[in-house]
């Protein structure tokens, strides 16, 4: 059996797939082609289970449509599983041609349309790693113990002796970001308390943020800021013993990999989106408005990051990495 299964993105939602496309492999014995944005296509062909990656064009659809839709049917498939559930997603599916086209329940825009069938009745109150697992229960599988088996390649450069803390100081939204100021006092507290080899990671738009943070810090540090790509970073996060971010992309690659990851929570709902499993923590306050999912927030200090206090963030840096440290 052959199926196509599509994920664009975002980095993050990627990951969440993947214990649901392991159990497909495994229960199925299926090949598993994966259509996603053309700058994930690297990351993809990192996952295991993965044989086959289709770039989709995004930002020069009508261009490359011949040439992508010729990729698309290269080869039959018995199942089409659409796992983003959005139109653009929906219409790759229909264009695939597979008889057999499942769209995720939480499917919008109209995509329900170009689907034969729709996995599960739409539940947001859990989190997407088990939302996208609708698919098993639809064909009637027997549900396995959840993984992530991605492998990563190993760090070239030479990183600094452990503990080593990854920091990711930045999100694609603003309101989910932690002020960088302290997160570099976070950085100065470890490398005092805890010798922490701190290695400031995010891509080519973090540079300055990160850059920021380095001249902030007493002690030398790692700044990789936009000199690795995501199969890069994902082996750096493999290598170090915790990451500290904002709600982001990199949260989930650490989860894959197993690495403890502390992340800062302000109006996204960690329940839903947060780092999946019991070797993370989560920091947030508890306003009203939270969970709002905005972008922007309407009130002019963000208090719900804001109210996020430096020594909350370094003790709990401090007890995981005591934790790591034995064996915990």
């Amino acid at each position: 059996m052959r199926i196509l299964i599509i994920k664009l993105s975002s980095l993050g939602d990627v990951f969440h797939a993947l214990p649901a496309v392991r159990n497909l492999k495994v229960e199925l014995n299926a090949t598993i082609d994966w259509v996603t944005t053309t700058g994930y296509v690297d990351l993809v062909r990192c996952f295991d289970d993965v044989d086959h990656v289709i770039g989709f064009p995004r930002k020069q659809f009508f261009s490359h449509f011949s040439a992508f839709k010729a990729s698309l049917r290269e080869h039959h498939y018995d199942m089409v599983i659409d796992l983003q559930g959005l139109l653009k997603s929906a219409l790759v599916a229909r264009l695939a041609r597979a008889k057999q086209r499942i769209g995720p329940s939480f499917h919008r825009e109209g995509s329900r349309l170009f689907y034969t069938s729709v996995a599960g009745a739409r539940n947001k109150d859990r989190h997407a790693v088990l939302e996208n697992l609708d698919i098993i229960d639809h064909l009637g599988l027997t549900k396995n113990p959840l993984e992530f088996p991605v492998t990563f390649p190993a760090p070239t450069r030479a990183l600094a002796p452990s503990p080593r803390v990854a920091i990711c100081p930045t999100s694609r939204w603003e309101s989910k970001n932690w002020p960088l100021e302290r997160f570099a006092a976070v950085a100065k507290a470890l490398q005092e308390s805890e010798q922490a080899s701190i290695i400031l990671l995010g891509g080519p738009d973090d540079r300055e943020v990160c850059r920021q943070i380095e001249t902030a810090l007493p002690l030398p540090c790692s700044n990789l800021a936009g000199k690795t790509t995501i199969p890069e970073m994902g082996g750096i996060l493999n290598a170090v013993d915790l990451l500290i971010a904002n709600d982001s992309g990199p949260v989930h690659m650490a989860a894959a990999v197993g690495t403890p990851s502390l992340v800062v929570f302000g109006p996204t709902n960690p329940d839903r989106t947060g780092p999946f499993g019991d070797i993370h923590r989560v920091i947030k306050t508890a306003f009203s408005c939270q969970p709002c999912h905005r972008r922007t927030c309407q009130k002019p200090d963000i208090p719900c990051i804001t109210g996020v206090k430096i020594f909350s963030v370094v003790a709990a840096a401090r007890e995981m990495l005591q934790g790591v440290e034995h064996g915990v």
